[in-house]
């Protein structure tokens, strides 16, 4: 059994002080040389000039590979094409290519009334230009604008046949979900890469929180044990040990990357990287 290719997600800093979390963050996971590395888009397109900056000094002083995540959210069709544009212009030749959250305030997507319509119609032209590698999203469990459980696999397929070359899905607690999701997209006709994300609990109640905005479900037994290991202190070691093991039975099942949500903190991430065997003798000191 060969072990995984490894990937990060970095989001763009918007303070003084986070931007201090991010580059210690990509100091202490570059030694472990990802595949790649993305950097997020802010609801709405609210971090464009942030991500950018991030995209180009990430690669330039780490020499990453990064993914710039790009979504379809309140701009038009020329003014996405010339954020892409100008990513090529500064050496990126990957893209996450999204269709994006509603902007803050709304309660759903809508289509700027001169912009892409949705990811597929992103996907297309970028494709067509020629110039990245595009990277798409992906839900092993129901999208909350999904019509039925399989309206995902059958949008995934659409993603692919439009251009993409892999995918990258939402968080999950259970690799079962992942591997029902694997074998779905299978039979679909799906032969992409489909990567699964990972994030570890850096705090139970916000994860929790996360999960009940993008659709993820959260096994009973997972919140007991976060409950009583909060009574005992224990909840590092607990999100350490729920992580390595949903990762080790990923890579029991075939799973050949995995793509770790960082949230800018280093240290639970760079742990399990170091459990599974898959990181360098990095130091552990913990970022404050």
């Amino acid at each position: 059994m060969s072990a995984p290719r490894i990937s990060f997600e970095f989001f763009p800093p918007q303070t003084l002080d986070a931007s201090f979390r991010l580059w210690e963050t990509v100091q202490m996971l570059a030694p472990l040389k990802p595949a790649f590395a993305s950097v997020t888009y802010g609801a709405g397109g609210t971090t464009r000039r942030l991500t950018h900056e991030a995209v180009t000094t990430i690669g330039r002083n780490y020499g990453l590979n990064v993914a710039a995540h790009l979504t379809c959210v309140d701009a038009t069709k020329s003014e996405t094409l010339a954020i892409a544009e100008a990513y090529a212009e500064a050496g990126v030749t990957e893209i996450v290519a999204l269709r994006g959250d509603a902007p803050k305030g709304a309660s759903r997507f809508v289509p700027h009334p001169l912009g892409f319509a949705h990811s597929v119609e992103l996907i297309e032209s970028l494709a067509a230009s020629g110039k990245f590698k595009i990277r798409v999203g992906a839900y092993p469990e129901p999208h909350p604008d999904a019509a039925d459980p399989l309206a995902d696999v059958r949008w995934l397929k659409r993603k692919i046949d439009a251009g993409a070359s892999s995918a990258i899905t939402q968080f999950f607690f259970d690799a079962d979900t992942f591997f029902r999701f694997r074998d779905a997209c299978a039979k679909e006709g799906i032969s992409a890469p489909i990567i699964p994300g990972i994030l570890p609990v850096q705090s139970w109640a916000g994860t929790k929180k996360f999960a009940a905005r993008c659709g993820t479900s959260v096994p009973a037994r997972l919140d007991e044990a976060f409950a009583m290991a909060a009574r005992d202190g224990r909840e590092e070691l607990l999100a350490l040990t729920q992580c390595t093991t949903l990762c080790t039975r990923l890579i029991e099942g075939g799973v050949e990357d995995l793509h770790f949500y960082t949230l800018n903190k280093p240290h639970l991430t760079l742990q399990v990287c170091r459990a599974l065997g898959l990181a360098p003798d990095v130091a552990l000191e913990k970022v404050a």
